[in-house]
């Protein structure tokens, strides 16, 4: 279990996929606060505080992100979010179905600390989330 209080923002539009990784954390016992955004716009619209939405306060530590959502994709929120002053630092890992390349290379592109292809299996997911735990439990975060 992770001994520091990391907060994660979940961006992903499939409800399978929340589940997984809802289901993940608790089987990992991953105690960790989760904040869920269903496309970037929403996402963006959460960490500035605008269009209705509260603004996240503290803001999340960690996100992870889908690439392939509608409205706007990962690729677009990482582009918004390393052009904004106050949100460039954000550490983020996609975690994707996409094997791409061209989403690969864009995402290191624009500094994502990870990339992670959804596993098929549920086990390897969770071998995914832990591995996940393990690092944000042992960075140094400002």
């Amino acid at each position: 279990m992770s001994q520091k209080s990391v907060s994660i923002l979940l961006i992903e539009d499939d409800e399978v996929d929340i589940m997984n990784v809802k289901r993940a954390f608790k089987k990992n016992n991953i105690s960790n606060h989760l904040i869920f955004a269903k496309n970037g716009l929403e996402a963006l619209d959460m960490l500035k505080g605008r269009n209705g939405q509260e603004k996240l306060d503290p803001r999340p530590n960690v996100v992870l992100l889908d690439i392939n959502m509608p409205r706007m994709n990962g690729i677009e929120f990482l582009q918004e979010i390393r052009s904004d002053a106050e949100l460039k630092t954000l550490s983020v890992f996609v975690m994707t179905t996409s094997n791409d390349d061209s989403d690969k290379i864009e995402a290191f592109r624009l500094n994502v600390a990870g990339y992670i292809l959804k596993p098929l299996s549920f086990e390897r997911f969770m071998e995914a989330v832990k591995t996940l735990d393990k690092y944000w439990s042992l960075i140094e975060l400002p």
